[in-house]
């Protein structure tokens, strides 16, 4: 399937911000890497801002995506949280999403922080879903608060990626989703 020239530019945004922040991400680069010369650039986006947006929302569907297929696959609520958490990432690199959260360019326009924001609103209400289903079907002791919990996790994700990059080693990662794993067994066995 060829790609268009917008979806280019948008895979190319993606790319640059993800590797050097939305300042270090002009729109020169954007189209040297896209292979598309300013005018395509103007035509199908109004600037700069614009197609950063159109490059944040993608990022965010793309993960939003990639979390449903987890959530909705067949098992108990602790086997879906499981399959989520252990999922392939590339945890040095960080969440696509919780790094654009990082940058002061990002995170200063309510435009570019909006699609991350609503992102993070819908992995902690997706999570709370998939763990309220839990405690209806006796998986999960009634004491369990769905959304705290939820919250709990997005959390101590976040906060994995962010000291495995310090680290430069997944261990910090693994070693946070491995005690959280075990926190819900506990309240399992309780």
């Amino acid at each position: 399937m060829e790609t268009t020239a917008s979806d280019r530019l948008i895979e190319s945004t993606r790319e640059l911000l993800w590797e050097r922040g939305y300042v270090g991400t002009s729109p020169k680069a954007i189209q040297q890497r896209a292979g598309v010369g300013q005018g395509s650039m103007y035509h199908h986006f109004t600037g700069k801002p614009d197609l950063a947006l159109a490059a944040v929302r993608r990022t965010a569907e793309e993960l939003r995506a990639a979390a449903e297929a987890q959530f909705a696959s067949p098992g108990t609520a602790v086997e879906r949280v499981t399959a989520y958490l252990r999922g392939e990432r590339d945890v040095l690199r960080g969440c696509p999403v919780g790094r654009l959260t990082q940058d002061p360019e990002v995170v200063a326009s309510p435009e570019l922080r909006r699609p991350l924001d609503e992102t993070f609103d819908w992995l902690r209400r997706r999570l709370a879903g998939v763990l309220a289903e839990g405690v209806a079907r006796g998986e999960l002791p009634g004491s369990l608060d769905p959304a705290d919990t939820a919250a709990t996790i997005v959390a101590v994700l976040q906060g994995g990626y962010v000291l495995a990059r310090a680290a430069g080693s997944t261990d910090p990662f693994d070693r946070a989703v491995d005690g959280l794993l075990a926190l819900l067994a506990a309240s399992v066995q309780s």
